[in-house]
This record gives structure tokens, C-alpha cells and sequence, in this order.
């Protein structure tokens, strides 16, 4: 099964908020690390996979290290990172958050 690619909408946030060889990193991490491998997530395509991604991007706040604690916190249990996001009440709620 090939890698879910990120979104155009996840790499705008991805792009704003890493550069240089910690993009590179970032972006593999969500590829590898926060797709369709997640526990009981469904909608495992690019676009939705957007809520959990821009979850894990919204609480790394561009660094790296918060970034892989927050994939390892999705890995475990997603709904976890949607709640510390703010993204759990509303299926919407993550599409305005840009960083």
C-alpha cells in the first residue's frame, strides 16, 4: 500500500511552519507516522487525514520534538491530540486554524 500523501491544505501548514531539513523531516514523519497506520481512524485519505494532521502541527507549534511527541500521542490514541488541539467539538473546527 503506498504512503498517504499530505494534502495540499496540510502542506500550506506544514510549509509555514518548518523550513530546511526540518521540512523534510516533518513531512516524512506525517507520511510514515500519521496516516493510515493510525488506530481505528477510517477516513484514511489525504484530506481525511487533514483533522489529525493539522492537530499534530497546531500543537508542535514548529518544532520538531513536539511534533514527533504529538505523532507518538496520535499513534496511541488520535482523539487525544484532537481534544489538546481543539479540534474535537466541531469536525470543522481545524480548517480555520492556520498558524
Amino acid at each position: 500500500m503506498p504512503p498517504v500523501p499530505l494534502s495540499h491544505e496540510t502542506t500550506r501548514r506544514l510549509d509555514a511552519l518548518f523550513d530546511g531539513p526540518a521540512h523534510r523531516t516533518a513531512a516524512k514523519l506525517l507520511v510514515t507516522q500519521c496516516a493510515d497506520n493510525l488506530p481505528l481512524w477510517v477516513d484514511a485519505d489525504e484530506r481525511g487525514l487533514e483533522r489529525i494532521r493539522f492537530a499534530v502541527l497546531k500543537l508542535s507549534k514548529g518544532d520538531l520534538a513536539e511534533l514527533q511527541r504529538a505523532v507518538q500521542a496520535a499513534q496511541v490514541d488520535w482523539r487525544d491530540v484532537l481534544v489538546a488541539a481543539g479540534f474535537a467539538n466541531s469536525i470543522r473546527a481545524h480548517e480555520s486554524w492556520f498558524p
